[in-house]
């Protein structure tokens, strides 16, 4: 997500902290460059002009110019204005009706409309303890409803009954009456869509909107349209009056000109955004944490909030017994491997942390990806019991039996194990350290005998103590541990990650990241 616009503004940016003092023509040219940037990135004209207007208006003032770090605050200026044009602070689905609560999904056909559906149900199921009903509109796509049906099995969420030859303003007025009768706290009604806009559509979802009185109108745009898609919602906005905006597909948009000019153009918010197409990769869209990774500034706080939703606790308790004995086998390495696939992968992860934007060639330079985990998982599990609990064991011969299980060379085998080697070793050392952020860093996660005194359990904090969470665990101040002497082995020689910006990962024992080696680098002594 915003992957090219990320990398350009972030060297454009870097150009103005390496100055000792800046000029207004300094910052004209930098604006220039961030402006065929932003149109780069698909973002609408008008949006681009304001956008700049706004920074060089702030910009080009004595307090910015003759101050101490006139490159910082200039970057501050454009984090401000780019959190404004994506909104200011977030919104979420609001429930807050009588319930039965209708909430109306609309959009053109292969937006994601139906899947979003069911992920919002699932979440809203899950999250929120809500009794969800779904209901499909769609009497003209072939299966459409089916779809809906199977969808719902997935999720864990009921469906309304298929009664065949009902219109959409039926089928919408027999789920309202079924969900007030069933007990349930939302009714999500998933409309027909259509190729492109027309007459007939709007017809239909104006019917149904007068019919149900929908306390939310989300719109489900795909963000890969880019400026089609927010004449899409323009449109719906004109005709049905929308009140929240679903963009999917985010993780395939590495320009990002739909999510910036949406709420700039339309004033509405986006809500929720579509990061993949698993039932579960559905995230909130907070503009101040989207604003910081299109800057290379990371998200630590959703870091945080994903970890805290995936990680097993039994099984991290267990772990953080074991790493307390100084133990660590090729069963915990897998397991710390599945737990970075259920974070996101390796790219979903990388992603939030501050400062990898810039590292981006180099790691694909290095083959690093998500490939990579599933390879060294397919290692692990083509060994025996007896051979991941001691992997001394290992010999020529059993490492060719592996390759070919694993359907790998015995040459990956050997980073693997070396990698293995270099964690257990830091886990050993670790052992005899008591405390330490890296301490406080595993009991937030449940790895080391719970919350450290006076930390709030992140799951159960508002966004405001979250916010407050990212710039306590910020890379100044102390916050994050740096990386130490010895560089960072797997990746190229030279490749080294910015001072203090390498946090150890939730789940993953605090043995840096799976592939690259142990953070702490050097010999084994």
């Amino acid at each position: 997500m915003f992957g090219t616009l990320s990398e350009r503004l972030s060297g454009i940016l870097s150009g103005l902290t390496r100055r000792g003092a800046l000029t207004e023509e300094d910052v004209n040219a930098a604006l220039r460059e961030v402006r065929r940037a932003l149109l780069e990135a698909d973002v609408a004209l008008e949006v681009v002009r304001s956008f700049t207007d706004k920074v060089r208006e702030r910009a080009i003032g004595a307090e910015v110019l003759k101050s101490v770090t006139p490159g910082q605050q200039v970057i501050k200026i454009v984090n401000d204005v780019l959190i404004e044009t994506l909104g200011g602070e977030g919104e979420v689905i609001s429930l807050d009706a009588v319930p039965p609560v209708p909430i109306l999904m609309v959009g053109l056909q292969g937006s994601g409309k139906t899947t979003s559906t069911a992920k919002i149900a699932k979440r809203l199921t899950e999250r929120n303890k809500k009794k969800v009903l779904m209901a499909s509109l769609d009497t003209r796509r072939p299966a459409a409803m089916e779809q809906l049906a199977v969808l719902g099995q997935q999720v864990g969420v009921q469906t309304l009954p298929i009664v065949a030859g009902q219109s959409a303003v039926q089928i919408a007025k027999r789920a309202i009456e079924a969900g007030r009768l069933g007990g349930y706290d939302v009714v999500m009604l998933d409309t027909a869509g259509r190729v492109t806009l027309d007459d007939t559509l709007m017809e239909e979802v104006a019917q149904v909107k007068a019919a149900t009185g929908p306390h939310e109108v989300l719109l489900v745009a795909d963000a890969l349209t880019g400026q089609d898609a927010v004449n899409t919602a323009r449109a719906f906005d004109a005709r049905v009056g929308l009140t929240g905006i679903v963009l999917t597909r985010m993780d395939g948009d590495s320009r990002g000109g739909a999510a910036l000019s949406m709420r700039a153009v339309t004033g509405k918010p986006i809500k929720l955004v579509g990061t993949g197409e698993k039932t579960d990769e559905l995230d909130d869209f907070h503009p101040s944490r989207v604003a910081n990774r299109i800057l290379g500034m990371g998200d630590i706080v959703s870091l945080v909030e994903k970890a805290v939703q995936t990680v097993d606790a039994d099984k991290a308790q267990a772990l953080a017994q074991r790493l307390a004995k100084g133990n660590f086998d090729l069963d915990d390495l897998r397991m710390q491997l599945q737990q970075m696939e259920k974070m996101g992968g390796f790219g979903g992860v990388m992603g939030l942390l501050p400062g990898m934007a810039q590292m981006k060639n180099q790691l694909a330079a290095a083959k690093v990806d998500d490939k990579m985990i599933a390879r060294q998982v397919a290692i692990i599990n083509s060994m025996t019991p007896a051979e991941r609990r001691n992997p001394d064991l290992l010999k020529n011969s059993r490492k060719k039996r592996i390759a070919a299980g694993s359907g790998t060379s015995p040459e990956a085998i050997n980073k693997l194990l070396k990698m293995h080697r270099g964690m257990a070793d830091m886990m050993k050392a670790m052992k005899k350290q008591k405390g330490g952020m890296l301490g406080k860093l595993g009991g937030m996660f449940g790895l080391g005998g719970g919350l450290p005194a006076g930390m709030p359990d992140p799951s159960k904090m508002d966004p405001a103590q979250l916010e407050a969470l990212q710039k306590q665990l910020g890379a100044g101040g102390g916050g994050l541990p740096p990386l130490p002497p010895g560089g960072f082995p797997g990746l190229p020689k030279g490749v080294t990650p910015p001072a203090g910006m390498m946090p150890k990962l939730p789940g993953l024992g605090g043995g840096g990241l799976p592939g690259l080696g142990g953070p702490f680098g050097g010999k084994k002594k």
